[in-house]
């Protein structure tokens, strides 16, 4: 990855996109515990890695009153939601470029009294429920946020890895949509449209963003099979037009 900067950063919580009330997303933490010990004939101490600590923030984030901003979205401190940082490269997030995302408890929502705007800070620590079978928060942005209005044809983006059958996790975010839309990722072992086929389990299910956005993160099985290329899709309900941001995490 290019060396970067925060500007080109894009932070998603709970289907909002609040990238424009943030100045700074703190430290984005993927921590495992390490506890030393020895046996006696040991010439020096082992470490073993016990279980990761995933956590976000804080965020240094600017006070609004907007009906679909960042006091609307997070005023409520103690709920869990699902956080993401896409990172982008010298540019806005594209597809291939990497993203941090994990279902994390917003711990507080503090008032910053500064010399400027006046600002709040939020962190997001402790793991929810629901991917105990994974521990890792990093993966690829498959399809930035764009506005959609058809099934996509095209092709995908090479992951690098040939193919794993050890799961993953799909995320998404849904910022808007004028109906019912299911968002998924697909997968080919060939870059070329008649190749990719969706990943079982990759799906937002029917999700509907019209009066209130959707975001979620969801597991796969952990013995799914992934292949090498992967791609966004879509399926069409009631709605015509969806504007969305999706990733996938390969475990």
């Amino acid at each position: 990855m290019a060396r970067t900067n925060i500007k080109h950063a894009r932070i998603y919580v709970n289907g909002y996109d609040l990238s424009g009330y943030i100045r700074d997303a703190g430290t984005l933490s993927w921590l495992y515990d390490a506890v030393p010990d020895a046996c006696i004939t040991d010439e020096v101490k082992n470490v073993l890695l016990g279980q990761p600590s995933i956590s976000l923030g804080p965020l240094n984030a600017v006070l609004d009153g907007d009906a679909a901003g960042l006091f609307a979205a997070l005023k409520d401190p103690g709920v869990f939601r699902y956080a993401t940082v896409a990172l982008g490269q010298l540019a806005a997030p594209v597809a291939g470029d990497p993203f941090f995302s994990w279902y994390l408890a917003q711990k507080d929502f503090s008032h910053v009294e500064g010399g400027g705007f006046v600002s709040v800070n939020l962190t997001f620590d402790t793991a929810g429920t629901g991917f105990t079978a994974y521990g890792k928060p990093w993966g690829l942005n498959i399809h930035p946020k764009a506005t959609r209005t058809a099934v996509n044809t095209a092709v995908g983006i090479d992951s690098g890895v040939t193919t794993s059958s050890l799961g993953g996790i799909f995320v998404y975010h849904l910022f808007s949509s004028n109906g019912t839309i299911t968002l998924k990722a697909q997968d080919a072992a060939t870059n070329s449209d008649a190749s990719f086929a969706d990943i079982t389990g990759a799906t937002s299910g029917i999700i509907d963003a019209s009066t209130k956005p959707k975001g979620a993160m969801v597991a796969l099985g952990v013995t799914q099979t992934i292949r090498r290329h992967l791609r966004w899709n879509l399926t069409l309900g009631t709605a015509t037009t969806a504007t969305f941001w999706l990733g996938l995490i390969r475990a």
